[in-house]
């Protein structure tokens, strides 16, 4: 069986969607693979064998129980600012493009993303697709491969998927079934309305007219759920809550982050805040600096606002200040740029906390998935231990003197308190979380209670078998007219 999820909007839950159907179905006995055509995030994933896809796929195939591939999001663009992004194929940096150019490439990119969809279904003969963005841009239906052309290609059905949290639900999926071409509205064969909160018996009058105007069935009213699962892209920052935590974590909202999901699972134990440049430094128990797709001009954004002078007034008064990848890179005295980060070659002076230099030679990018140790210096690194990542960098970072963070690579300060590493993935590490969160805990005499940790993903599946219609999911594919 295959479906193709598509959604109202950007933000609906169109990712969640998929992994909650996955891993309903691989519990029901079923080989099931998630796939995505083209994704646009800055929060990416390195597979086992060095290929980039998206976060959002990953996650998708840990909840199918599947190790991830390039396969499962065969097109990636990450944005880079002034309309251009690197553009990955198959997990390899493609090359930077500015979005007319990109345009020019789709044809040949969508027969990429079909060919990768057709091995994923000889492989498992079980794949849930997922769109991107709303499906009913019409000034888009030429070129989109995400959602429109790529229906068009594999012909199977549609469930749309509309967010009621933000309201306008019955527009939302009325207007996108009569903007979809007339050749694909056959094709849906549900919708799914999710993030409800209140009591669902309110809304079953607003069941019946959503399936007499759209002629499909609602296959799910899904109440609004928060989990512990990798964030998409930058859109979910917005909905980003603080917690009641007295213990408040900075995270440096650089204007290209990427991969903050990083960091989430310090959520559970502090309220972690995605601080703009420009603004106060003090309130932070630690600073974050995250990585980024352009270390060079976020570090100019850093200068030109004071935060460089806030982190180095933070580490001043004992605060701890930690630098992943991009972070790590800034952190050190000096980058050097061969026109690689920016237009022009230049050298740029860094934060200064770290004595390391980085440089941007060639148009090469390191991806990889490692194990490392980390080095026993100071109290956040001695309590860490083995832990598992992955990098995705631009660059090369020596030392110039100092210690090692961990094993074989990074850096640390002699007392530990200020530490960089190309380590993606770090605090999703149970120890490194801990580690840090007992810290500074520790430093303002209070007690740290580790959270009981339940599978995400377990508790997904429960939601959706309890809230979709899975049998008639799972029948869509015997519908008349649609392509096994």
């Amino acid at each position: 069986m295959s479906l193709l999820v598509l959604g109202t909007a950007s933000h609906v839950g169109k990712s969640v969607t998929v992994a909650g159907i996955c891993r309903a179905l691989s519990d029901r006995g079923y080989t099931v693979t998630p796939f995505k055509a083209q994704n646009m995030s800055l929060n990416s994933y390195v597979t086992e064998d060095g290929a980039e896809i998206g976060i959002a796929q990953a996650m998708q195939a840990i909840a199918a129980r599947r190790e991830p591939s390039a396969d499962m999001n065969p097109i990636l663009l990450k944005p880079k600012g002034e309309s251009i992004s690197q553009v990955i194929v198959l997990g390899r940096p493609f090359k930077d493009l500015p979005i007319r150019e990109y345009y020019r490439e789709t044809d040949a990119l969508l027969e990429i993303a079909v060919s990768a969809y057709e091995r994923l279904y000889k492989e498992t003969g079980c794949v849930i697709c997922e769109g991107a963005g709303g499906a009913a841009e019409l000034n888009l239906y030429d070129r989109d491969i995400a959602n429109i052309q790529l229906a068009k290609r594999l012909k199977i059905p549609i469930i749309l998927v509309a967010d009621i949290e933000r309201g306008g639900v019955f527009a939302q999926l009325y207007g996108t079934m009569e903007l979809l071409p007339q050749d694909l509205r056959g094709l849906v064969a549900g919708v799914i309305i999710n993030k409800f909160r209140g009591d669902p018996g309110i809304f079953e009058s607003g069941i019946q007219m959503i399936e007499d105007i759209c002629g499909v069935p609602v296959l799910g009213l899904v109440p609004y759920i928060d989990l512990h699962l990798p964030s998409e892209d930058s859109l979910s920052l917005n909905d980003k809550r603080t917690s009641s935590s007295p213990i408040r974590i900075g995270i440096i909202r650089l204007p290209r982050i990427s991969n903050f999901t990083d960091f989430e699972s310090l959520e559970r134990g502090a309220s972690v805040e995605y601080v703009r440049p420009g603004e106060s430094l003090r309130p932070y128990d630690c600073i974050i600096i995250p990585g980024t797709k352009n270390s060079v001009e976020d570090l100019e954004t850093l200068r030109s606002k004071g935060t460089i002078q806030e982190i180095q007034g933070a580490h001043g008064r004992g605060i701890p200040v930690i630098g992943i990848c991009g972070g790590y890179q800034m952190l050190g005295e000096r980058i050097y740029d061969n026109a690689i980060e920016s237009d022009e070659e230049g050298v740029y002076e860094g934060i200064g906390l770290l004595p390391v230099e980085t440089r941007f030679s060639e148009y090469r990018k390191t991806t990889i998935q490692v194990v490392r140790r980390a080095e026993p210096i100071g109290p956040i690194l001695s309590g860490i231990g083995e832990v598992k990542g992955y990098e995705i960098h631009m660059g090369e970072t020596v030392r110039t003197g100092g210690n090692e963070a961990f094993s074989g690579e990074g850096a640390a300060t002699d007392d530990g308190m200020v530490f960089g590493t190309y380590l993606h993935g770090l605090f999703q590490n149970r120890s490194a979380a801990v580690a840090l969160l007992r810290y500074l805990h520790e430093r303002r005499g209070l007690t740290y209670s580790e959270e009981v940790c339940i599978d995400p993903y377990e508790q997904l599946a429960r939601h959706f078998e309890t809230h979709l219609d899975m049998e008639a999911i799972i029948a869509l594919n015997d519908r008349e007219g649609v392509r096994q």
